[in-house]
């Protein structure tokens, strides 16, 4: 039913809990195949994703490439996109079951589902941060990658599926599904906080919400990930 694709570069210290997360749907079945898009790690992501049974696929480094390559290898009737370090909350499962069951039954395979988004972080800084993801997701539609991605096969072909950009593949991919068949699941997708604390969270939301504001008035994603950088 279900094919979880996860990019990765150097991902060994967060990719093992995430891939535990998904361990109870592998066995339940809801889970019929994980794919590891790696984008050339030197560390033991690759390991890490063999031991546990993931189909591995390796090509140049770039999120948007590495979930093209992905996809391509999927073969579940759904494809949930995840970040290597984000963590789905216990739950997660049977409410992502519940979605396809009623998408299926209602022969709607256009519906779109996303994860509420959470940082593994206690400072306040990491709610503000939150209430802000929520109010973008409202307000603008535009849930993020780091929020996963539940979409159908067939929903993802007929659109075109990701670009092989080198930033902003996720922006890109939810504008082309639409606002009305975006649906967010009440289940939380827990990321790493580690970037924001690194670099301190008022730097990082600004740089994000700069590269957001680029992309918005058609600098090429080129330019904008030499700023991101």
């Amino acid at each position: 039913m279900l094919t979880v694709i996860i990019p990765t570069l150097n991902a060994d210290k967060a990719l093992e809990a995430t891939l535990s997360a998904l361990m109870p749907a592998v066995m339940s079945g809801l889970i019929k195949q994980l794919v590891v898009s790696d984008g050339g790690s030197a560390d033991h992501t690759v390991a890490i994703a063999d031991d546990a049974g993931a189909d591995i696929v390796s090509g140049t480094p770039g999120r948007g490439n590495q979930l093209v390559l992905g996809a391509a290898e999927a073969r579940g009737d759904w494809l949930l996109f995840l970040h290597a370090d984000t963590i789905l909350e216990p739950g997660w499962d049977l409410e992502v079951q519940q979605f396809v069951a009623e998408a299926n039954a209602a022969k709607d395979l256009e519906r779109v589902a996303y994860f509420r988004f959470r940082l593994n972080d206690r400072q306040s800084a990491a709610r503000w941060l939150e209430h802000i993801v929520s109010a973008r997701c409202r307000v603008l539609a535009l849930p993020y990658g780091d929020q996963g991605l539940l979409i159908s096969k067939a929903f993802y072909e007929a659109i075109g599926g990701f670009k092989s950009m080198p930033l902003m593949e996720d922006v890109e991919l939810v504008r082309r599904v639409g606002r009305g068949r975006l649906i967010a699941l009440r289940h939380a997708a827990v990321t790493s906080a580690a970037r924001y604390r690194r670099e301190g969270y008022l730097k990082r939301m600004m740089r994000n919400a700069s590269c957001l504001a680029m992309w918005f008035v058609g600098v090429a994603p080129e330019r904008i990930v030499r700023f991101y950088k």
